[in-house]
């Protein structure tokens, strides 16, 4: 993207779409159905989860940045609702992603060599131990370079306590097997992104994980989705009460032209004869603006004929004039 389209998109983001007097490229309205809701509440998983091992690829409703600053001033006006369509779409998601969560777990227990029940216990205390560090890893350098030096030390110091309870845990989980099947990489799925952590893996691994894209971006919607969630039955009874709203105000007008049905003729008459009569009253105000403008004129010319052709009473007549017209006597006879 050109600095001139970064530039174009602010704009776009920041003033909406008639920020030039024109249309969105689209030429739709953010509440056309085609317009992707999700997006206009900042939460599509198409546009958090891009360029990942998960892109879902390019969204099949619009994205367009000025039809989200659109929506942003025109939800200040009316309630729109959109935070329901959004929730919806968001389970789904979410649905379909616990559900290969599921699936990559019962393809572990299938091609793993099984455990006891001992031994898995003290494989998942290092794995979440593992998983812990790694989490805190990624949170200690992101606030060290948000310039949260102090808060990045504590974390840090939190995390060499955590790296000593993981050595021992794995000191404990190695001693309750065979050495050879200790060597054998144990998976387990992340309960968040669905993404393969395994036993051995060491902690710049594990931060690089749960510091990236896809995990944070999954961390995002979920978050996302449990806020939407916390207020979705009040809100649907909320768009059922407006719908009903405006359904009652629909069959309102229905019942009033049916019983009134020549109201809407006779206002519609009532109108035009208005305009009617405010158009003759203009019109007679020209007429009679353009009459008193000419007469003025005829008049000054009809005296001017007199003096030209009686010379004897040029003066009297110009006493006259002057009384009555104010006009110069220097203008009269040009």
């Amino acid at each position: 993207m050109t600095a001139h389209d970064q530039m174009r998109a602010m704009l776009d983001q920041l003033m909406g779409t008639g920020r030039n007097g024109e249309t969105n490229k689209f030429n739709v309205r953010f509440d056309e159905p085609r317009v992707c809701k999700s997006f206009l509440l900042g939460c599509c998983p198409h546009d958090i989860l891009s360029s990942t091992r998960m892109d879902l690829g390019e969204c099949p409703k619009i994205h367009d940045l000025a039809l989200r600053a659109d929506y942003a001033n025109a939800s200040k006006e009316r309630d729109y609702f959109y935070d329901i369509d959004a929730t919806e779409h968001l389970q789904a998601f979410i649905a379909d992603c616990d559900r290969r969560t599921e699936l990559a777990k019962q393809r572990l227990l299938e091609t793993q060599e099984e455990l006891s029940a001992e031994v898995a216990e003290k494989a998942n205390n290092v794995h979440e131990l593992a998983e812990e560090i790694g989490a805190k890893l990624a949170r200690a350098e992101q606030l060290g370079a948000d310039g949260f030096v102090e808060e990045s030390m504590k974390l840090m110091a939190e995390i060499e306590e955590s790296r000593k309870k993981k050595a021992e845990a794995e000191e404990i989980y190695r001693n309750s097997m065979p050495a050879s099947s200790y060597q054998q990489q144990k998976l387990r799925v992340c309960e968040v992104c669905s993404a393969y952590l395994g036993i051995h893996d060491n902690d710049r691994r594990l931060a690089d994980h749960f510091g990236g894209k896809l995990h944070l971006g999954f961390i995002k919607i979920r978050e996302k989705l449990a806020e939407l969630e916390k207020n979705l039955e009040g809100r649907k009874e909320a768009r059922r009460e407006y719908e009903r709203s405006r359904y009652d105000k629909r069959n309102q007008r229905s019942s009033d032209r049916d019983r009134y049905p020549d109201r809407d003729r006779i206002d519609r008459s009532d109108r035009h004869d208005r305009t009617r009569l405010d158009r003759r009253d203009r019109e007679k105000y020209r007429r009679d603006r353009y009459r008193s403008r000419n007469l003025e004129d005829r008049e000054v010319i009809v005296i001017r004929n007199v003096l030209d052709h009686n010379q004897e009473t040029k003066g009297m007549c110009i006493d006259r004039i002057l009384v009555k017209k104010d006009v110069k006597k220097d203008n009269l006879f040009n």
